[in-house]
């Protein structure tokens, strides 16, 4: 009875293996759909969040949902989304680090864009966003510049972007998660 009983055992997984090996070739074999341009970072489909003139965006990277980097790792390259507008006139730009569960600030370290941290980014330039018209559908990803940071779990970051009290941040719309399911918060 045992040696049926283990038999039967053995057949089922043998059985669940080759019925999972199955589904997953007819899953693969199903054609692919085009890739949609997410924000990076943020996994899902973005929203917007207009009006930025004279706010900051605080985006959290939490310590908690940071694998942990080799050492050799140097730099950082971080990047910011917009969903609307023409023209985002940023004051200045810095990455708060912290303890991990902490509030005390240990670093400030500056975030630039070529080179400056007050960057004027234009959204309709083909250069900065080559997908035109930008929307929540196409949302314009721009690349920071590398910042010298090895991203550590013991520590939470805050990438705060403060946005310039004009005219022309009244229309800036900022890609953020349409669902509050990854690290970055805005």
């Amino acid at each position: 009875m045992k040696t049926f009983t283990k038999f039967a055992t053995l057949s089922l997984l043998m059985s669940a293996i080759a019925f999972a090996c199955l589904a997953n070739t007819a899953v693969a074999q199903q054609p692919a759909t085009a890739p949609i341009n997410l924000v990076a970072g943020v996994g899902g489909p973005v929203s917007q969040n207009t009006n930025w003139d004279n706010y900051s965006a605080l985006d959290l990277i939490a310590g908690a949902f940071i694998f942990p980097a080799v050492t050799s790792v140097k730099t950082t390259a971080l990047y910011i989304g917009f969903t609307a507008g023409n023209e985002a006139d940023v004051g200045n730009m810095v990455l708060y680090t912290i303890k991990r569960g902490n509030y005390k600030i240990t670093a400030v370290t500056p975030v630039k864009l070529k080179g400056v941290s007050d960057p004027i980014i234009s959204l309709t330039n083909k250069k900065v966003c080559p997908k035109q018209p930008i929307s929540v559908a196409n949302p314009c990803v721009v690349r920071l510049d590398p910042i010298t940071l090895t991203p550590s779990s013991l520590s939470d970051y805050y990438l705060v972007v403060y946005h310039a009290d004009d005219a022309n941040n009244a229309s800036v719309g900022a890609a953020n998660a349409q669902f509050p399911i990854t690290s970055l918060t805005g």
